[in-house]
């Protein structure tokens, strides 16, 4: 097996394990370090990085593989190795908010499923170097930014749907109350790029890169020391003058995307004198290109001011239906109480005539699962309303006469003094049964109810 080590520039980070091949070797096996430098490479006793996904100033991404899972699942360990200058105090605060924003990261994939989930985050000490990683889920596919080098130009309608799964995720996003009191909403992605939108091998679109990068590097205060937490021509003027975002700021990045992937060019060749410019390289319908343009103003305050505006004007509030996700989730009884406990009657009126129908003509066990095959019937019945309201009667009504005309209850019945129609008394009494053990049952679920909460 192979292990990549994950310090920078170091001169072989690929050390080989053969013995690691064996799957309960790999299990137990304490921890392995790199023959070139000695870093560590079993990552929190865990994580095996397997090959180099992507590096920047700040770090680099890895695809690893989880050993303390059956199916050796695989992960993506982000590697954030702050700058060397920081003071003492920078690095501290550059770590709690590492933390901070980890926390936040874990909910938004919680609650997303168009965001990958965060599986650790954790610190790693080297000889007096620091470094922080991320464990993250695995989005098997491809970016749209490969996607466009290998397939070509978008359509607009492929782009338009795009723009709208994209809002949505950046409205959940932007919108997204953190449960750290310290931490103040909005949430900003700050580098929307084809590079960061991942489509998996079954269509669905995730947002990717956000994060602990972006948190981490607000401790040397942007303003006042620059650091590129962009990607040049895709961020908005605020950004790349004065250090400050808005959802605004995502809104417009995510604009020059959907230019990128109509045109095929690169973002820096869609300006001319420092303003976007796009109607002479592509046709868009009217409401499209209208966003596209106010999406991509240079004054921020010019823009659509949040995701959700910019789909209503795409489309209509009031056209559009709620997403399944939007829906409330508001529960609604399918039965009220006189219905539960009329239906109640009604089962056990009829379970009662059936034994005694059946028994007629069948032995005991026979009888028992040719009863409690038509009980499952009926119950199916009443569930999905197919018997209701004057069913409940007629049935136990048509189903008693039919007894007394097959069964030799009756006669019996009748030799020992107590009248034909006495058969009568077993049916309410089987009722009056299952009503009241479907009280008490509805009783006993209410206390436990009140209890647990």
């Amino acid at each position: 097996m192979k292990i990549y080590c994950t310090r920078p520039h170091c001169s072989g980070p690929e050390n080989h394990f053969p013995e690691l091949d064996q799957p309960e070797k790999l299990i137990t096996v304490p921890q392995k370090y790199c023959s070139k430098c000695g870093m560590p490479l079993i990552l929190a006793g865990r994580y095996l990085p397997q090959k180099i996904l992507g590096e920047g100033g700040f770090g680099a991404a890895f695809l690893a593989t989880d050993r303390h899972t059956r199916s050796q699942r695989k992960c993506v360990v982000k590697q954030f190795k702050p700058p060397t200058n920081l003071s003492p105090q920078q690095l501290k605060l550059a770590q709690k908010l590492f933390e901070r924003e980890a926390q936040v990261l874990e909910e938004l994939g919680d609650q997303h499923p168009q965001i990958p989930q965060l599986y650790a985050f954790f610190p790693l000490i080297v000889e007096e170097e620091q470094f922080f990683y991320l464990v993250q889920e695995f989005i098997d596919g491809q970016n749209l930014e490969t996607e466009l080098e290998t397939r070509g130009k978008f359509s607009p309608p492929e782009v338009l749907d795009l723009l709208k799964e994209m809002l949505n995720i950046l409205k959940f996003i932007h919108e997204y109350e953190p449960s750290d009191p310290e931490m103040k909403p909005p949430t900003i992605h700050r580098d929307i790029k084809p590079a960061n939108i991942m489509r998996d091998k079954k269509g669905k679109l995730y947002l990717l890169d956000f994060g602990a990068v972006k948190v981490t590097s607000r401790a040397i205060d942007p303003k006042k020391n620059p650091t590129q937490i962009y990607t040049p021509g895709y961020a908005a003027p605020e950004q790349t003058t004065v250090g400050e975002v808005y959802p605004c700021t995502d809104l417009y990045a995510l604009a020059i995307t959907c230019l990128v992937l109509l045109t095929g060019k690169l973002p820096s060749e869609l300006y001319k004198n420092n303003r976007v410019t796009w109607r002479e390289n592509i046709e868009l319908s009217d409401k499209l290109g209208d966003a596209i343009d106010r999406m991509t103003k240079q004054d921020h305050e010019e823009r659509f001011q949040s995701a959700q505006l910019v789909l209503d004007f795409l489309v209509p509030s009031e056209l559009v239906p709620p997403l399944p996700s939007e829906v409330p989730k508001v529960y609604t009884p399918k039965f009220n109480l006189i219905q539960i406990l009329s239906g109640a009657g009604f089962v056990g009126s009829q379970g009662t005539l059936l034994i005694i129908a059946i028994a007629s003509f069948f032995p005991l066990p026979i009888t028992l699962i040719i009863s409690g095959i038509l009980l499952l019937g009926l119950i199916s019945g009443i569930y999905f309303r197919v018997l209701e309201k004057w069913d409940l009667i007629t049935i136990p009504i048509i189903s008693l006469g039919l007894v007394w005309l097959i069964s030799p209850l009756h006669q019996i019945l009748i030799t020992h003094g107590l009248g034909k129609f006495f058969v009568a008394f077993f049916p309410i009494l089987g009722a009056a049964g299952a009503i009241a053990a479907t009280t008490l049952f509805l009783l006993v679920y209410k206390v436990l109810s009140l209890i647990i909460k």
